[in-house]
């Protein structure tokens, strides 16, 4: 099992203990705190070559943005890059008429949730899959026994749960007529959750207030032949270093150290959703 890092700013990274890094392409990926040009994931690849480096392009893609996309890939496909993690399906088409190389990572967030379409698009030449975080542990399991596809777990950091390419915080504070603002905590009223609303250029992410906390189950995903697991270092800036040595010592130690799961407690109880089922209840009509 490897791990997979998100930093806030790759570039200013000296050196990465991790097995791999993702960073997000300029104007295609969204819900990351820092996206790289061309020329700088050149960069990236060129000083830290001996890593697993990942690109996202993670939008809904617009016509018009086809021909630039087209031209990026022929450049990134130059660069053996162990993967593109693509959200809209054109990666699949593209990557198919311009007979790219590289291999895809589906990244479809909530959609991907059962063994069964990651074997379908296992068979269409994805070779890797982040698994959504909408499901059990149980679930995530059954998915890697069952596909065929290299399955990758987000475990820690703050978990993007929405994103809309609309500008939603500039409308908002134009129809209260006050100057906009690019970050908002709110409420959420029925489950009194805080979540953290940002706006980017393509859009808006929603992100938990609090971090996942996922390393109690990082000894369960190794045992399972989990491919990778995945952090990202949102809200972990002080202690982000730290925490990715002690987890490639525990992972090749065969994640048997008790204490580096006790010493991680301090990042929260919040393990979302790997130990609580998402139940769907049809809401009845009052006037019935």
């Amino acid at each position: 099992m490897k791990l997979v890092v998100e930093y806030n700013d790759v570039l200013k990274e000296e050196k990465v203990e991790a097995d791999g890094i993702i960073v997000g392409l300029k104007d295609f990926a969204v819900s990351s705190k820092r996206t790289y040009s061309l020329e700088e994931i050149k960069d990236i690849t060129k000083k830290f070559g001996d890593k697993e480096i990942f690109v996202s392009i993670n939008k809904n893609l617009f016509n018009d943005e086809i021909d630039a996309l087209k031209e990026i890939l022929k450049e990134l496909d130059k660069l053996k890059l162990q993967g593109i993690m693509f959200y809209d399906l054109a990666l699949l088409k593209l990557k198919k008429d311009l007979h790219l190389q590289v291999d895809l990572v589906w990244n479809q967030t909530h959609m991907v949730n059962n063994y069964m379409t990651c074997n379908y698009y296992y068979d269409k030449g994805v070779k890797y899959a982040i698994l959504g975080k909408e499901i059990t542990l149980a679930e995530i399991i059954e998915i890697i026994k069952l596909s065929k596809i290299k399955c990758m777990v987000e475990v820690v950091g703050k978990a993007c749960i929405a994103f809309s390419k609309r500008k939603l915080l500039t409308n908002y504070y134009k129809d209260l007529d006050k100057r906009s603002k690019k970050n908002l905590d709110i409420l959420e009223k029925v489950s009194n959750t805080m979540y953290e609303v940002v706006e980017e250029t393509a859009g808006t992410s929603f992100y938990q207030k609090e971090i996942m906390n996922g390393c109690g189950v990082i000894k369960e995903l190794w045992e399972n032949n989990c491919s990778y697991i995945i952090f990202r270092e949102n809200g972990l800036e002080e202690i982000f270093e730290e925490l990715i040595k002690d987890t490639i010592t525990y992972i090749r130690n065969n994640c048997q150290d008790e204490a580096y799961v006790n010493k991680y407690k301090v990042l929260g109880e919040n393990t979302n959703f790997f130990f609580k089922k998402t139940i769907y209840k049809v809401k009845k009509n009052e006037k019935d």
